[in-house]
């Protein structure tokens, strides 16, 4: 359905998943590479990475108006910019202990909370 309904034939396609074994299966990988789809997937099979990457997404849809359909491609990209710039420098999380992202990737020795589990005890961490 994506490539037959493609606004620009021409342009990058790229298919993200959580790397389901049907997208993982060589018949489709063999379908995407021949159609010039280039697969994105989460590493190491670690079900909190997509998690993470899916609340963002959803935190720009919903919060900065980016899930209604824009059909300028110039004001889509002024918009989506706007959009991570907020979110990134301007909006605090919980999860950073009411900081925000640039500001906790500045000072990297600000505890936050990781969701990413302990692959020896298999509880949260917080750094």
């Amino acid at each position: 359905m994506a490539i037959k309904n493609r606004k620009y034939p021409n342009e990058k396609l790229i298919h993200h998943s959580d790397r389901g074994i049907q997208y993982c299966n060589p018949a489709y990988t063999e379908f995407a590479e021949q159609n010039n789809i280039t697969l994105s997937m989460t590493q190491q099979y670690d079900p909190y990475e997509n998690a993470v990457a899916e609340r963002i997404n959803r935190t720009l849809k919903y919060e900065y108006g980016l899930k209604q359909t824009i059909k300028n491609s110039t004001l889509a990209n002024k918009m989506i910019k706007r959009a991570v710039s907020i979110y990134n420098n301007k909006r605090t999380h919980f999860s950073l202990k009411l900081k925000t992202p640039d500001f906790v990737h500045i000072n990297q020795n600000v505890k936050y909370h990781s969701y990413k589990k302990d692959k020896q005890n298999l509880e949260y961490l917080t750094f």
